[in-house]
């Protein structure tokens, strides 16, 4: 149960990338509406900064990261009425084409909260006012150069510091991305000490996983060139695939099922390997491969063995992780990204274009439950808290945070 249960928090939490487990699906528990209303109720709304970082609720508070001022800050906000509490720059900004600030989703844990910005300063901040625990530097710590559009291919140096990290007890895993033995590196969460560091692989987009594969608990992460199992407790390689595309851009957070992991990518299409013992070591072979389903940025979520996900075509698709067949597809979703929940039997999917559509995690047949527009262009993954749904919306301009209730408590 401590393994499954990383964070502390209330039940109802959703304290760090894709919720509490990390996985997409709301905290056991938590209340969930089976119809979405026409107008569903606007709790709150705010006009924020620009960024695409996902906001965090934990205990009643809320974290969300955007641009002001020319800097990255951090704001915590009272997650029932909206009213803010404190906020802190903690880095210089970063914009480009698509818009300034943030894209990493911080992690609440206890009374600290941790932020990273896109040219890599990552900071433990106290919830109670904002101030700074303890900090590194990607660059001025390990020799991450932040390049911007100076770089030419799609590595973190380019757009940013995206994938975020993840705890487990003390340990705190960060995708840091040096290409000299620091492609992950673990801290101690309450002090900031270098525990290991691991890999030769540049970071891209994904965000860390822990999982325990062929019977060993582990770092798995999506890099940019590869696919790699690390030892969560002493930073040994355990197995790597190399996976290579043009971009480098990979985004997807890989998908945990079993002994297996699935990852996907615009030009890879939807693959999974499945870890095993080979001797005194493991190994990770693939199991199969979809490479027509092309799914640029959505990370799929899982109920039983079956994958639900935006697909590659402006639609939803279903396909059993087991064999990698497609079970069925649905046209007239999101144009490259779809964020979906897990809520009880059935998913809420958030699309790029703010539709908002409750469908049943049905593995039959698409059935459809609702549908209504909450927000406009959006690129951020909402949060789902005690029955209410927060959702970041903007891109390059009119960027506002937004709570709706959904269910009641």
């Amino acid at each position: 149960m401590l393994l499954l249960c990383p964070l502390t928090g209330e039940a109802a939490d959703w304290p760090q990338w894709r919720g509490p487990l990390r996985d997409g699906h709301a905290a056991m528990g938590a209340p969930v509406p089976e119809t979405l209303a026409a107008e569903p109720k606007v709790v709150w709304r705010l006009n924020i900064g620009g960024g695409f970082s996902s906001p965090v609720v934990a205990g009643g508070r809320l974290v969300y990261l955007d641009a002001q001022n020319r800097k990255e800050v951090a704001h915590l906000v009272d997650a029932q009425t909206g009213k803010e509490a404190w906020n802190v720059p903690f880095a210089d900004v970063f914009e480009d084409e698509w818009g300034p600030g943030p894209r990493s989703t911080p992690i609440m844990d206890g009374e600290r909260v941790y932020v990273q910005s896109c040219n890599g300063e990552f900071r433990c901040l106290r919830i109670a006012d904002g101030s700074v625990i303890w900090g590194t530097s990607f660059d001025r710590d390990f020799g991450v150069k932040f390049l911007g559009s100076k770089q030419d291919h799609g590595v973190a140096a380019r757009r940013g510091n995206n994938g975020c990290g993840a705890i487990e007890g003390e340990r705190l895993v960060v995708p840091v991305g040096s290409d000299h033995g620091a492609t992950l590196v673990c801290f101690n969460k309450l002090t900031g000490k270098v525990l290991w560091h691991a890999g030769d692989d540049e970071a891209a987009y994904s965000s860390v996983m822990l999982a325990t594969l062929a019977g060993v608990r582990q770092v798995v992460f999506y890099s940019a060139t590869g696919l790699m199992g690390v030892e969560l407790t002493t930073g040994k390689l355990l197995w790597r695939v190399p996976v290579r595309t043009d971009a480098q851009r990979h985004a997807a957070t890989p998908v945990i099922f079993n002994d297996t992991v699935t990852v996907n990518s615009q030009t890879i299409g939807l693959r999974c390997f499945k870890i095993s013992r080979a001797g005194d070591g493991l190994t990770a072979g693939e199991l199969w491969a979809d490479k027509d389903l092309k799914i640029n940025l959505a990370t799929p979520v899982l109920v039983d063995h079956y994958l639900y996900t935006q697909g590659a075509m402006k639609d939803y698709v279903c396909v059993d992780a087991l064999t990698g067949k497609q079970q069925w597809r649905q046209e007239g979703f999101g144009e490259n990204y779809a964020a979906t929940i897990v809520l009880g039997n059935n998913l809420l999917v958030q699309t790029d274009k703010g539709d908002l559509t409750l469908i049943a995690a049905d593995s039959a047949r698409y059935t459809g439950r609702a549908r209504l527009q909450v927000c406009g262009k959006t690129w951020s993954h909402p949060a789902y808290a005690d029955g209410k749904l927060y959702v970041r919306e903007g891109l390059n301009q009119g960027w506002k945070l937004t709570c709706f209730e959904l269910a009641p408590p």
